[in-house]
């Protein structure tokens, strides 16, 4: 069995169902989401054991916040240490399974969740993480497979490339995974990430210890459990949920921490960067520090540009998902010929968006995250209410009575470094700067140097020189660049994802780039003939 060269094949991306009325997948989303009726227990999973610690919270759904939907368990000092230890066992025999017999068990997590699980997951990530169908389906499952039968098929060239040999010496390459654990802090806002940041370093035969974020539990207790059905040994992932502070403190202080893989907010980042470079001597090796963090995406309109075309890129990048995306649209740079095309047709278009409950369908948006989150997007509504260089335009409405809810909200502004305009907020709010046509130039430099953030960004524009200046200009403000197209959906084996600047390390999600993060080459040169004398030719005599 060891002995086989096997090749994937490019895979295609997961299709994506519609749910529109009559369809299939839509009957049987609305039956998985009735399906859970009653509340859940999440336990901590180390070493593949089922962990109670009677220190427990709630887990609620944004929508319905006096609904709970699981009770979770967490996790201590010592249950943390356990973790590492059962990664660091795991470790031995995993890091030497068949590459093959590793991605045979990640296939088989996508195939379970295409087909066996696909409306129980997507179901899970309405209630728990308050997303309407298309947004929890573009999540997980889609990209969440994709993120699998994609990791296999870069995995395979990866371990296909080898050096070159010559006459009498055979050189391989021998991909090692990293000496010691990886620790996988994961985001709320999409469980595809979460389970990647665990997948994509054990894919190379590294094992992780999870920490998940507590408003993602319902679903990504549900990713572990199924892990465990496609046959990950026990080990390999550990789920520990639990207090951040906690579980940092005793990672970052271990010295078997081989590689961090994160994707959340860029002050988390900074601090357990922060004490990763306090302990670095401390460590077997440097760990690899592999992070997506915060965004200020930017869309950028030329005058030449469509304004329906633009005020679509608008409504859908700034306010799909509530705005909870790394990606999503934040600041826009409208000419003045143009904003009162644009800004009518999103008044058009914002007036129609339903926004409630996940379980009417109906609904385009639902409720942001939790109470926090809640506090803060308001905080800054508030302040441009108040402001004399800003105003509300659109929206502006929260109430949090029943869930969280948040308006589509429009901020303009006359000043380009307005709190709103440069700061993250990670909510549904766009913030709209309209500038003289005359002063394209100096419009492009507030593009690039408003904000900390090189995520992504779009340019609007029917003057193709216009969008190659852009794309000069700009050339370090996005790591994802759009042309003519919303700045978020990027897809797997399609447009990797990652930004540069506070946005991150850009090791690009789905793709070969990431993958290669997590192994630890060993080359390995072999010598059929071995000389038998120390001279060489050039000591000859004359």
């Amino acid at each position: 069995m060891d002995n086989i060269l096997y090749n994937f094949e490019r895979p295609k991306n997961e299709p994506v169902l519609s749910y529109a009325p009559g369809t299939k997948e839509r009957e049987e989303l609305k039956k998985a989401i009735n399906s859970w009726d009653s509340e859940i227990e999440i336990p901590l999973i180390i070493g593949g054991k089922e962990i109670r610690t009677g220190n427990t919270g709630k887990v609620v759904e944004p929508h319905n916040h006096q609904h709970t939907i699981a009770t979770y368990h967490k996790a201590g000092e010592k249950e943390v240490q356990m973790a590492i230890d059962a990664a660091n066992k795991a470790h031995k025999e995993w890091s030497k399974m068949p590459w093959l017999e590793r991605a045979s068990i990640m296939m088989k997590i996508a195939e379970l969740f295409a087909t066996k699980y696909r409306y129980v997951l997507n179901s899970s990530l309405m209630i728990g993480q308050s997303k309407n169908p298309m947004q929890a389906e573009i999540d997980a499952p889609c990209e969440l497979i994709d993120f699998l039968t994609f990791g296999t098929y870069y995995a395979s060239r990866i371990y296909a490339d080898q050096p070159l040999s010559v006459p009498g010496i055979l050189n391989r390459l021998e991909y090692r995974p990293l000496e010691g654990f990886v620790f996988a802090l994961t985001p709320f806002n999409f469980t595809s990430i979460a389970s990647n940041l665990n997948l994509a370093p054990a894919m190379m035969g590294n094992t992780t210890v999870w920490k998940p974020s507590t408003t993602a539990l319902h679903s990504n207790y549900l990713l572990m459990k199924v892990f465990e059905e496609a046959g990950l040994p026990a080990g390999v992932v550990n789920f520990v949920p639990g207090q951040g502070s906690t579980i940092g403190k005793v990672v970052t202080a271990d010295k078997s921490l081989a590689g961090f893989h994160f994707t959340g907010s860029t002050a988390t980042f900074n601090h357990l960067w922060g004490e990763i470079g306090r302990n670095v001597g401390h460590y077997s090796s440097y760990p690899v520090i592999v992070g997506e963090t915060g965004g200020k995406n930017f869309v950028l309109m030329h005058n030449s540009a469509d304004a329906r075309e633009v005020a679509v890129a608008l409504v859908r990048g700034a306010f799909e998902y509530q705005g909870q995306k790394c990606s999503a649209a934040s600041r826009a740079y409208i000419p003045k010929s143009r904003w009162n095309e644009v800004r009518s047709h999103m008044e058009e278009m914002i007036s129609t968006i339903k926004m409630g409950d996940v379980r009417d369908f109906s609904n385009f948006m639902n409720a942001v995250i939790d109470e926090a989150s809640f506090d803060n997007i308001k905080g800054y509504i508030d302040y441009a209410q108040k402001s004399p260089d800003a105003e509300v335009i659109i929206g502006g409405g929260c109430d949090k009575s029943v869930g969280y809810f948040v308006e589509p909200t429009v901020i303009l502004t006359t000043d380009p470094h307005f709190k709103s305009m440069v700061e993250e907020i990670f909510g549904p709010v766009l913030t709209v700067f309209v500038y003289d046509d005359s002063k394209w130039q100096e419009v492009l430099e507030l593009v690039d140097t408003s904000s900390v953030y090189g995520l992504t960004g779009s340019i609007f524009s029917r003057d193709r020189l216009i969008t190659n200046q852009v794309l000069d200009d700009l050339r370090f403000s996005a790591g994802n660049f759009y042309i003519n197209d919303k700045p978020t959906g990027a897809v797997v084996g399609q447009q990797p994802f990652g930004g540069a600047r506070a946005s991150g390390t850009n090791d690009k999600a789905g793709g070969p780039l990431n993958l290669v993060r997590w192994i630890n080459p060993r080359n390995i040169k072999e010598t059929f003939n071995p000389p038998v004398d120390y001279t060489y030719p050039f000591l000859g005599k004359e």
